[in-house]
């Protein structure tokens, strides 16, 4: 089901226009972030699961939970040496956010246990921001600003759903231009990836206490 799903958003992903559009209501901190976007990618699971679990297994999952994320990181940026910790070389078993916080991710916002935020930057990264103040305030030509969240809602049966999105506002004819070139052959496995992500914590929020990782089977 979930290859199935990322086919279908290939198709989509292929067609998708790079139109500015904005948020019409706020549904969310990553809506408050950025308000402006250009490209855009949402998925949803539900977890039989209190928030509480869900937000700690979404701080919690490592890369070797989520199935083929090493070999699909891989396949994005090939290399033969062990390259510099990024969430696109992660070490396997550190909690994959944690990876991200470490090497050029921003944490822009955190309401446990309903949702977190990161951001990071593309293009012409100028220097110095590591602040939401700064993020948001950014206005730099060339540079493209990506944001994604996780975002926990109740559902009134003893569990919840578990929503990933991500935004991404490119200041700049330029910036707009190469990152629409760049997303459009990264987006497959990108969205493969959103629902194998939503899937690992799933099991994770949903197994034994503590049990998180023994939740690996069938985990390439």
């Amino acid at each position: 089901m979930c290859l199935a799903a990322g086919l279908a958003s290939f198709a989509a992903g292929a067609l998708l226009p790079a139109r500015l559009q904005h948020v019409p209501v706020h549904r969310s901190r990553l809506d408050d972030t950025v308000p402006d976007y250009q490209f855009r990618e949402h998925h949803e699971i539900r977890i039989a699961a209190s928030p509480e679990r869900v937000f700690a297994a979404v701080r919690e999952v490592t890369a070797r939970e989520i199935r083929f994320f090493l070999l699909l990181t891989w396949i994005r940026s090939p290399r033969i040496r062990r390259a510099p910790e990024s969430i696109l070389a992660p070490r396997a078993d550190q909690p994959l956010l944690d990876v991200a916080l470490r090497s050029g991710f921003v944490l822009l916002a955190e309401e446990p246990p309903k949702e977190i935020v990161i951001g990071t930057l593309l293009g012409r990264r100028p220097p110095g921001i590591t602040t939401p103040e700064a993020f948001r305030a950014l206005d730099t030509p060339g540079v493209s600003k990506a944001v994604m969240n996780f975002r926990i809602e109740e559902d009134g049966s003893s569990g919840c759903r578990l929503i990933t999105e991500t935004q991404v506002f490119s200041i700049g004819e330029s910036a707009r231009r190469d990152f629409g070139i760049y997303w459009r052959i990264i987006y497959p496995g990108s969205s493969l990836i959103r629902y194998m992500w939503l899937d690992a914590i799933r099991r994770r929020a949903e197994g034994p206490p503590g049990a998180g990782g023994a939740q690996r089977s069938g985990i390439s």
